[in-house]
């Protein structure tokens, strides 16, 4: 083989481990800090400030939907059903609510089978939608896989791991 092949095939080298090593820094990156996942959903109904065309000095109208002022029957809190926390609940209080191992998380899941940045739950016109954040091993709703965001109903079980919870009224 000629010198200058010889060169060609060491730089091919180097450069196909360059990407390699890249691309394991950026799959550890997204592991420890997460990846903001926001769905087409969540954007479509986000807030947005609505100026009235006879009065531009007026304030836009506020529309709520959290629990405390909907209309209809929403779930109050969050229950773990199975797991290491069985029995624990927390307050649905916010529009989102994420799910996983980080300890910034609002509901932290001590299990091997949880992401750091799991899942999340959002509300969204007065039903709570959930959203799998690109974890490893999934996240189930009545036993079917999550691909994309589901509405999540009263009572319906979700499980992360080896835990299980409900929205509960």
């Amino acid at each position: 083989m000629s010198d200058l092949a010889l060169y060609i095939v060491r730089i091919a080298f180097l450069v196909v481990l360059w990407i390699f090593i890249f691309s394991i820094i950026s799959v550890i990156r997204a592991d420890l800090f997460g990846q903001k996942v926001v769905s087409r959903v969540t954007r479509a109904n986000a807030p947005t400030k609505v100026s009235s065309p006879v009065l531009p000095t007026a304030p836009a109208p506020i529309v709520s939907t959290l629990p405390s002022e909907a209309g209809g029957v929403t779930a109050s809190r969050l229950e773990i059903t199975q797991g290491e926390r069985k029995g624990t609940s927390i307050r649905l209080d916010r529009r989102e609510i994420t799910i996983g191992r980080a300890e910034n998380s609002d509901l932290v899941i001590n299990d091997e089978y949880a992401s750091t940045h799991h899942a999340k739950l959002v509300l969204i016109n007065n039903e709570w939608m959930l959203q799998d954040l690109n974890s490893t091993n999934g996240t189930f709703v009545d036993d079917n896989r999550v691909g994309t965001p589901i509405v999540v109903k009263i009572g319906t079980p979700i499980r992360i791991g080896k835990t299980a919870f409900e929205l509960r009224a």
